[in-house]
């Protein structure tokens, strides 16, 4: 029974240790996770735009995504060899972070469900463009040029953010929703917490241009 014991224990020492490592290596710049977040907001984007699905099938799509997102999660939060499996699968597109939370990828697929469920069409897509494109921008331009420090950020990521946000809303919607759909983004981006900014942020981009419509 001891030796059982001991056998198990230094089982589960040894697949600590592993994924320790497997995460460790998916720390640093991760372009290969910007480029993935960017890709896919773009092909689910240009689906809902110009594929038109229903509105009752593009939210069925997000919560099978959604749901498989979540099922995984929870296989290998509450196991570590599942754990280490993901790690060793995703090392190009996992966050260290991720390590005892759950996945950016499960709170991306909740926040473009949210959007498209809650919010006409043409403005949860343009919450899903800005988490897709804005996000990465503000990462790189923070860790590449940041120096002034702003809301557990720097100021010159949330600049990037919210410039390119501007940038793609100004092409969709009126400059008044653009601007403040950009700026509420920023700040979402920022401050989220206990939320994560991939579910926070497509929703309030997408409350906001549906508001300043409104008042126009």
């Amino acid at each position: 029974m001891d030796d059982e014991t001991t056998d198990l224990e230094g089982s589960q020492g040894g697949t600590a240790a592993t994924l320790d490592e497997l995460i460790e290596r998916t720390a640093g710049p991760q372009p290969w996770r910007k480029a993935f977040h960017a890709f896919n907001a773009v092909v689910i984007a240009v689906a809902l735009e110009y594929l038109s699905p229903s509105r009752g099938v593009s939210v069925l799509a997000l919560i099978a995504m959604a749901s498989t997102l979540v099922i995984v999660d929870a296989a290998r939060l509450t196991n570590l060899s599942a754990n280490e499996l993901f790690f060793r699968t995703f090392n190009r597109l996992a966050s260290p972070r991720e390590a005892r939370r759950i996945a950016s990828s499960t709170w991306y697929a909740l926040g473009m469900l949210v959007a498209v469920a809650a919010f006409p069409l043409h403005a949860a897509v343009s919450g899903v463009l800005v988490l897709g494109l804005c996000d990465p921008a503000a990462a790189y331009v923070g860790r590449r040029f940041g120096t002034r420090p702003l809301l557990g950020g720097t100021l010159e990521g949330s600049l990037a953010f919210f410039v390119v946000a501007a940038l793609i809303l100004g092409l969709r919607h009126s400059w008044p929703a653009a601007l403040a759909a950009a700026a509420a983004g920023a700040i979402a981006e920022r401050r989220s917490w206990p939320l994560d900014d991939n579910l926070t942020i497509p929703v309030v981009c997408a409350a906001v241009i549906q508001a300043t419509e409104w008042i126009a």
